[in-house]
């Protein structure tokens, strides 16, 4: 379906106003479509990771290789999900981003602001992270992956709120059984 501005109205899931690719802390959740169990599955506790969740798991700790402005922290590949914690610093912008290059400040015509990726920012780092892992599947034979659209996220404001988030990613796997991310426990609408 295309987009029609004047029919269709996206909001942005984003907190108004901020600018995420200044330095931070930042709690990001990404799901698998339909929030199907391709990563792997949850067995007592313990989280057996398939072939893509490996991938997964590798990829996102190969993430302050291509950001140079990237520290992680705190991560955990999920059945269906991956949580992690991302710490950026200063941007040093070089010109040209994965998959598109550099926009200047004025957005032509077409392009919506929600549409604009800033190089090195959260969103970027996301879209390259979400790309790697899916092009890697469709290379090796995996081409029922997908990617929920989008992503969450939380800008971490302070030590606490960090220690909560890493306590909970740290905790996960534990908790599997009541997540309400689990197949298990959707209720089924008739």
């Amino acid at each position: 379906m295309r987009y029609h501005p004047d029919r269709h109205q996206r909001r942005s899931i984003r907190l108004e106003g901020f600018d995420y690719s200044q330095s931070g802390a930042y709690f990001v959740t990404l799901c698998a479509h339909d929030r199907r169990c391709y990563l792997g599955d949850a067995k007592a506790g313990f989280i057996e990771l398939s072939p893509i969740g490996e991938i997964a798991k590798q990829f996102w700790s190969e993430i302050p290789i291509h950001f140079d402005n990237v520290t992680l922290d705190y991560f955990v590949v999920m059945p269906n999900h991956v949580h992690g914690v991302l710490l950026t610093s200063g941007i040093h912008n070089v010109g040209v981003q994965y998959i598109e290059p550099l926009r200047s400040q004025k957005l032509p015509r077409q392009q919506h602001q929600y549409q604009k990726v800033i190089p090195k920012s959260i969103g970027s780092i996301i879209r390259s992270y979400k790309a790697a892992v899916t092009r890697w599947c469709r290379k090796n034979g995996y081409k029922d992956f997908r990617w929920q659209r989008n992503y969450h996220e939380h800008v971490i404001r302070n030590e606490h709120d960090l220690n909560e988030i890493r306590e909970y990613i740290m905790n996960n796997p534990l908790k599997w059984e009541l997540d309400k991310e689990n197949p298990k426990n959707w209720k089924t609408k008739f």
